[in-house]
């Protein structure tokens, strides 16, 4: 119906076919109401044509036998009222985008392109999503992807990955902290001469002199035997809280009852 407008280098024929796409998209989407009351069933065939001014238009087919340029779909109305509309509109979709390609390698072989222009024009044309993408939402979810972001957020996933083990190592340290923590209660537990102030008093609060057998008295002195492991208070192993800090090795009491240990070894 337009047959006196004729493209004739590939990037002619390329914005014929994207002016023809836009028409009959926005037919399809943004003036779909409009679009849908146009195609009565009541009618004789009609078509839906796409100009490359991007307008659109529903119509009958070219009455010249054969057309001047390739004809869409006919009858496209007859199907409105039997199919969902989302299936009608895609089903319009398809028969459109055969359409335009067949316009635009009709211009290429009318023209005379060889293989690199139909090749180059098929690959301008691909690059654009399809009327059926657009009507059925697919070009959404086929936007180009930046291969630089790619690799750049994987080389940056790349290095949290490997700064992960500098930041476990003070691990070390609280290691080395716990250690000397737990260094005055060793030297308390088997020094002996550490227990004479009062902060031993709760933790040897029940336990018994291993010489008279009394329980441990807060103001009392009391130092422990490292070969048998008991305590004893000072003055039953005639220890002086001021000698407790000298190097001693007190005896277990002798077994034979007498209540108090034999004496000291230096």
């Amino acid at each position: 119906m337009d047959a006196q407008y004729n493209p004739r280098t590939v990037e002619e024929v390329f914005r014929d076919y994207k002016g023809r796409r836009n028409g009959l998209a926005r037919a399809l989407t943004t003036d779909v109401e409009e679009f849908f009351r146009q195609c009565d069933p009541e009618k004789e065939n009609l078509c839906l044509y796409g100009f490359p001014n991007e307008h659109w238009e529903v119509n009958l087919p070219a009455e010249e036998v054969p057309p001047e340029l390739p004809e869409p779909a006919l009858g496209i109305n007859f199907a409105r009222d039997g199919m969902q509309e989302k299936d009608w509109l895609s089903m319009v979709a398809v028969h459109s985008d055969a359409w335009l390609l067949s316009v635009a390698f009709y211009f290429g072989a009318r023209f005379g392109f060889d293989k690199s222009d139909r090749k180059r024009l098929f690959g301008m044309i691909n690059e654009l999503p399809t009327i059926f993408d657009v009507v059925s939402g697919k070009s959404k979810t086929k936007a180009p992807t930046n291969n630089n972001h790619s690799n750049s957020k994987s080389k940056s996933n790349n290095k949290m990955k490997t700064s992960e083990p500098r930041a476990k190592q003070p691990k070390p340290q609280l290691k080395e902290e716990d250690h000397e923590d737990e260094a005055p209660d060793a030297g308390e537990d088997g020094g002996g001469a550490a227990g004479g102030g009062g902060g031993g008093g709760e933790e040897h609060g029940d336990t018994l002199c291993g010489a008279c057998g009394d329980n441990y008295g807060q103001d009392e002195f009391w130092i422990g035997c490292d070969m048998c492991e008991k305590w004893f208070h000072g003055k039953c192993v005639k220890q002086r809280q001021q000698q407790a800090g000298a190097p001693v090795l007190l005896r277990p009491p002798p077994s034979s009852g007498e209540g108090r240990p034999a004496g000291l070894a230096a």
